[in-house]
């Protein structure tokens, strides 16, 4: 496309270029005054005269015009697809294995032994002395001594006394009487009636169905991938300058190995039982009571109270208090204390302390060390490496040309004819 530019930028050069020169030639050599000689311009006579003597034509003219036109062309473009490629490889899996190693080893055997050692300690003597202890204490006396004192108290005098009060208490007179009830009572009547039950019992139902498995392999499959689309600088063979041009060209594809899998459809027919709901019928017994009315007379007995008034007369006691001054005697105790001197003498205890020797014997133990061999065993683990045959899936991605339509605009020249006067001498 670069280069493509210039070249349409050339090709209108050109081709304006030879528009100006069929102009010129058009017009009879009057729009260029290059090629005119020098008699030509100079001046002939008079204007009015030629100009009364000029004729008009018309000659046709035709313009080169350019039109705007829409095309569309095809640019490919490539998509990157992913894709899953099983590949087999071969993993190291280390096993731990053990085997019995016998080895010496010196395994020591202690033994305690004893023997007597002598020694002495001196041992402490505690013995208790007394001493006396003259000292001085002061003891408190106490004595109660007691005087008079002369007090007035109220002594209060109660005297009783009776007043005549009269009152008036209702008395209740009961009187039974009788009157006829009429009393409804319900009988209730029993009666055993029978209704049909219906209840659901589970029972199987075994059934069969097939079933389809995939029983398939994997199969190894070769298949071509294109290569992808590149641009080529090829020579232009419309182009006569010898420019170039870019074409579009697909590389050389490769091979690729991949493994499909295969289906095998397998029909199995497997049994399932279910449980199936079954409606069953039954006579269940039941009681219906009912309440049948029934009338009764009798004689329901009732108090009528009514009150009587009485008039009674009671004494009622009531009590009159009066106070007596009284002047009384009375021994108030109060207490003295004085402080007496009393020489006393105690015995006061002390340690003293001798030490006595003495000799002891005690065991001393301590241990003899001997050596035996022994033979032990033990297991010593290695390992040992062994190739299993896996297969992982490797994402490879690669490149899906697809061609897709582009709308692009490119001038196009259109000739338009237009009459054009042309003044000429017909002489």
């Amino acid at each position: 496309m670069k280069t493509a530019t210039p070249i349409c930028v050339l090709a209108l050069l050109l081709t304006f270029a030879g528009l100006e020169r069929s102009a010129e030639a058009g017009y009879g050599g009057a729009t260029s005054y290059n090629c005119c000689p020098t008699e030509s311009c100079a001046p002939s006579g008079d204007y009015c005269a030629a100009k009364s003597c000029c004729t008009t034509t018309y000659k046709t003219v035709k313009d080169i015009c350019w039109d705007t036109q829409k095309f569309t062309c095809y640019k490919t473009i490539y998509d990157t697809v992913c894709e899953r490629i099983p590949v087999s490889c071969v993993q190291n899996v280390w096993e731990t294995k053990y085997k019995c190693v016998t080895y010496n080893v010196c395994k020591p055997v202690y033994k305690t032994c004893y023997r007597d050692v002598c020694y002495t300690v001196k041992k402490p003597v505690h013995r208790t002395c007394y001493r006396d202890v003259c000292f001085t204490v002061k003891r408190p006396v106490y004595k109660t001594c007691y005087k008079t004192e002369c007090y007035t108290i109220k002594k209060p005098v109660h005297q009783t006394c009776y007043r005549e009060v009269c009152y008036t208490v209702k008395k209740p007179v009961y009187e039974t009487c009788y009157r006829t009830v009429t009393c409804r009572t319900w009988k209730t009547e029993r009666q055993t009636c029978y209704r049909d039950v219906s209840y659901t019992v589970m029972k199987p139902l075994t059934t069969y169905k097939c079933i389809q498995t995939d029983c398939g392999y994997w199969k190894t499959v070769t298949e071509h991938c294109p290569g992808p689309m590149v641009n080529k600088c090829v020579p232009d063979p419309c182009d006569p300058c010898g420019g170039t041009k870019n074409i579009c060209v697909q590389a050389p594809g490769r091979t690729i190995c991949r493994k499909v899998w295969c289906p095998k459809k397998v029909t199995k027919k497997i049994p399932c039982t279910k449980w199936v709901p079954t409606c069953c019928t039954k006579r269940v017994p039941y009681t219906v009571c009912r309440q049948v009315p029934c009338c009764t007379t009798k004689k329901v007995p009732y108090k009528v109270c009514r009150m009587v008034s009485e008039c009674h007369t009671k004494r009622v006691p009531y009590t009159v208090c009066s106070y007596v001054n009284q002047t009384c005697t009375r021994k108030v105790p109060y207490q003295t204390c004085e402080w007496v001197e009393e020489c006393c003498t105690k015995k006061v205890p002390y340690q003293v302390c001798e030490w006595v020797e003495e000799s002891c014997t005690k065991k001393v133990p301590y241990q003899v060390c001997t050596y035996e061999n022994q033979v032990s065993t033990k297991q010593v683990p290695y390992k040992v490496c062994k190739q299993v045959c896996k297969t992982k899936y490797v994402t490879q991605a690669r490149r899906v040309p697809r061609q897709v339509p582009v709308t692009m605009t490119r001038c196009v020249p259109r000739v338009v004819c237009r009459k054009v006067p042309v003044c000429c001498n017909p002489y």
